[in-house]
């Protein structure tokens, strides 16, 4: 099949439209911008999706990933403020918002923002102190973040945070901090042996402080109940002598007898008890004891007869018949009857 002259050409404008068609259509993936260049002048952004160009007039110029992306910070070899040798290493994470300053503000976009963080580093960690260093890196990202997204502010980017990764002292500061660290140890231990064995000190003498006091109380206590105790006593025997005395005023010979037998009984009661007494004499007949007894035991009956009943009831005892005990003198000679 032979083509003439016109149908050649009519074909070969086709495939150029075709060409300029394709040429024209730019597909912008998801994540991504593309900057439109105009006779090398920047015109406009393409969105991600299907976009139009002008063919041959319009071109793109350069593809910037605006996804967030993580930047590894080299180790940094950094002089504190006083004067250690520590070894740090980062990361940082930025993201293009802005593709037409990241594309025409800064050349070698990533190599500008590895450079600025590394520098910031030495910066911020060379101002601080090694155990500042070393316990606030909160305090470091903080600031190495304010000062780095500041620094690339004009370019498009947003640094969304930087991070030190290790933070390496040299070893022979590693042992002295291992050493420190033990001695601050043995010394927080010792205080606190120092002041649990004074706490313990300090609760023995407030026991022994509260024994003592109680004890005094229970003296004082004690004695308080001794002295009332002698002193109903006293009221008592005082009691009973001005009653013996009334019936002795009255003529009977039974007090007489009473008071005789009493202090009879009290003598022998000493006598038993001496302590170097082991034979005991009794120049007295048994019969002259217990004739007094029996005096006793009337004027007693004599005496309580007449006192108001006590507020306790006694189970009543029987009546002994008296005993017809002659009244004996115990100083006196026996006499026969």
């Amino acid at each position: 099949m032979e083509f003439a002259g016109p149908d050649i050409v009519v074909i070969a404008l086709v495939a150029l439209v075709i060409l300029v068609l394709f040429a024209g259509i730019k597909t912008v993936p998801q994540g991504f911008r593309y900057t439109i260049e105009r006779f090398g002048r920047y015109t406009r952004t393409l969105e991600p999706g299907l976009n139009l160009i002008v063919p041959f007039i319009e071109r793109i110029g350069s593809k910037l990933n605006v996804m967030e992306q993580v930047l590894d910070v080299p180790t940094q070899e950094v002089i504190t403020k006083d004067n250690a040798s520590v070894s740090a290493d980062a990361v940082a994470f930025y993201q293009i918002l802005n593709a037409a300053q990241a594309a025409y503000q800064v050349a070698d976009l990533q190599n500008a923002i590895l450079n600025l963080t590394m520098t910031n580093i030495r910066s911020v960690m060379g101002s601080m102190d090694l155990d500042e260093l070393l316990s606030n890196r909160e305090v470091i990202n903080d600031r190495l973040l304010r000062v780095v997204d500041e620094a690339v502010g004009p370019w498009g980017i947003k640094v969304t945070r930087v991070e030190i990764k290790d933070i390496q002292p040299p070893k022979d500061l590693v042992d002295a901090m291992g050493r420190q660290m033990k001695a601050e140890r043995e010394k927080r231990a010792q205080v606190l042996e120092a002041e649990g064995f004074r706490n313990a000190q300090i609760l023995r003498a407030e026991g022994a402080k509260q024994s003592a006091i109680l004890q005094a109380e229970g003296q004082r206590e004690a004695a308080y109940r001794e002295a009332e105790a002698r002193e109903r006593l006293a009221e008592a025997e005082a009691k009973a002598t001005h009653m013996v005395s009334e019936a002795i005023a009255a003529g009977d010979l039974n007090a007489i007898n009473y008071f005789v037998a009493q202090k009879y009984t009290e003598a022998m009661s000493a006598i038993g008890t001496a302590p170097n007494s082991k034979i005991v004499l009794m120049p007295m007949e048994a019969s002259s004891l217990i004739g007094s007894l029996g005096g006793i035991g009337a004027i007693a009956r004599e005496v309580f007869a007449d006192q108001p009943s006590a507020p306790r009831a006694r189970p009543a005892t029987p009546a002994v018949p008296a005993r017809t005990t002659p009244v004996v003198n115990p100083f006196a000679p026996n006499q026969e009857n």
